[in-house]
């Protein structure tokens, strides 16, 4: 259920988290990851839950359709590929480089207006590479420079300072939250520094689903439905080759998915069901597996989701167990009809 008017912001407190994946190895469970998740079918209501859902907590990157529609909203034209890189954490590949220098120079600035921290390529491989040849540490290449680029462009295009666009204060950043109390449909309970250095939003899970359920449902040409398409269209660009956030848009049709940092992950379907997952130790590990469990109880045939049951856990080089989501997670198999006398 939505509603136009934003609800009271979740508590800030220590969360409840419960059990959302096992690490076990032959058998035995050796491991436990702790976490929350909730589902949502079409009209908002909760389909399914577990751990502590109600309690505000920082969605880090996952947030970042939200701040790509407000930019949107706010008259950013970008569309396709360079959107998509306005929403991303993606991996220093060349051609995000490439992106977020196409940006900037349809803007009429250069990588020295960028205020996001310096930082090597998120993409393993391509850190690694950088690091060999020598290159040191960039704003271009640190994984939200897109998004950084989108910031200044569309604050120039309102005419609103640059050199403090990351100031909560600022004209820019009042209209991301604005939206993301909007899209969310509750207050911020809090608003910190994100690792990039952009403000950060505290919401709830089922905030963040919402959000997510809000965008992939939205009227064709609507800012909410062209951060879709673009990100969907253009998964690698919103991610990275290789990233698993890039192979579920794939695999899932019509899935919008976006990952954060400290096991964060959020999706949502054409149809407005949609999924929230927060891991408290920050595992991706967890928050791959967990997050396909939780699209299972959603609805999604677990046929396309087998890619992303779980890690592989090694012994000797060979496996001897996984990662998978607790038993609470996996939705119970349909019980066929009784047979008629």
């Amino acid at each position: 259920m939505y509603t136009s008017s934003p609800a009271p912001a979740p508590l800030v407190r220590e969360p409840l988290h419960a059990p959302v994946a096992h690490l076990v190895r032959a058998g035995i469970v050796e491991g436990v990851h702790y976490g929350s998740v909730v589902v949502l079918d079409p009209d908002g209501r909760v389909r399914f839950a577990l751990g502590d859902t109600e309690a505000a907590f920082y969605p880090r990157s996952a947030l970042k359709p939200v701040q790509a529609v407000a930019m949107v909203r706010a008259g950013l034209p970008l569309d396709g590929e360079l959107l998509s890189l306005a929403a991303a954490s993606h991996s220093g590949e060349e051609r995000h480089l490439a992106g977020t220098r196409r940006v900037l120079e349809l803007a009429g600035l250069t990588e020295d207006h960028l205020r996001n921290v310096p930082d090597l390529p998120f993409g393993p491989a391509v850190r690694d590479t950088w690091v060999r040849e020598g290159r040191p540490p960039s704003r271009l290449a640190q994984n939200c420079s897109g998004k950084h680029a989108a910031m200044l462009w569309t604050a120039k295009l309102n005419g609103w300072s640059l050199e403090d666009y990351l100031d909560p204060a600022h004209p820019l950043q009042r209209a991301i939250a604005e939206t993301v109390e909007d899209l969310t449909g509750q207050r911020v309970a809090q608003v910190t520094v994100d690792g990039c250095g952009a403000p950060l939003f505290a919401v709830s899970l089922p905030g963040l689903a919402r959000a997510a359920a809000r965008i992939t449902t939205a009227a064709p040409g609507t800012p909410e439905a062209r951060v879709a398409d673009a990100m969907r269209g253009h998964a690698e660009m919103a991610s990275g080759s290789g990233r698993d956030v890039a192979a579920l848009m794939r695999a899932v049709p019509g899935l919008l998915a976006k990952d954060g940092f400290e096991g964060v992950q959020v999706a949502a379907l054409p149809d407005g069901r949609a999924i929230a997952v927060k891991i408290a130790d920050g595992a991706d590990r967890a928050r791959v597996p967990v997050a396909a469990a939780a699209l299972a109880h959603a609805g999604v045939d677990p046929a396309l989701l087998g890619a992303f049951a779980g890690e592989q856990v090694l012994g000797g080089g060979r496996p001897v167990g996984s990662v998978r989501p607790v038993g609470a997670l996996v939705p119970a198999a349909p019980q066929p009809s009784p047979a008629r006398s």
